[in-house]
């Protein structure tokens, strides 16, 4: 089943903990270079043969239920607590994203205010004005950015229903990245 009716999302985030792939933020990724599996369908390969043909896949790799599963949600990045994304209200769809260690850079701070008081716990988010700027904090805890407040629980639904019928190891998360 295609991905995109339950994620259509970016989420380099995400994609880092789950495939190593866009890992700017430094996790240790479940599923890194696999490839594609041994056993994948035909129609899957044969819908992915020209891409690889023309050399538009990067990477891919795949990642089973059983490992979502076990997937600790306070798994985090070596080197960066959380992101902080900011906007203006009078152009909300250009939206500019940081990763930030747990003491923010001077310039950061700058631009959309300290640290914000009530981010206590590794897995918080905030919401917070900063003059012009709508500024939101989220932490980069396998639980934040794969848990309910992300664009994730549709999919890992899916792949706990299936799984329960098939098989933990059954059920496999195929991705391709251009």
């Amino acid at each position: 089943m295609d991905l995109w009716p339950l994620y259509d999302e970016t989420d380099d985030a995400s994609f880092g903990c789950l495939f190593g792939v866009r890992n700017y933020a430094g996790y240790r990724p479940v599923a890194a270079d696999r490839g594609l599996p041994g056993d994948l369908s035909s129609a899957l390969c044969e819908r992915l043969q020209p891409w690889v043909a023309e050399g538009h896949l990067a990477g891919a790799t795949w990642v089973s239920w059983a490992e979502i599963a076990r997937l600790d949600p306070a798994t985090a990045p070596d080197h960066y607590v959380g992101r902080v994304t900011w906007s203006s209200p009078a152009r909300p769809s250009i939206l500019h994203r940081q990763l930030v260690p747990a003491v923010w850079p001077a310039e950061l701070v700058a631009l959309v205010g300290p640290r914000p008081n009530e981010l206590q716990d590794a897995d918080d988010h905030a919401e917070w004005m900063s003059g012009e700027l709508l500024c939101r904090y989220e932490s980069l805890t396998a639980g934040s950015i794969l848990g309910p407040r992300s664009h994730w629980p549709h999919v890992f639904a899916v792949m706990k229903a299936l799984a329960d019928r098939f098989g933990e190891d059954a059920v496999r998360l195929v991705v391709a990245f251009g």
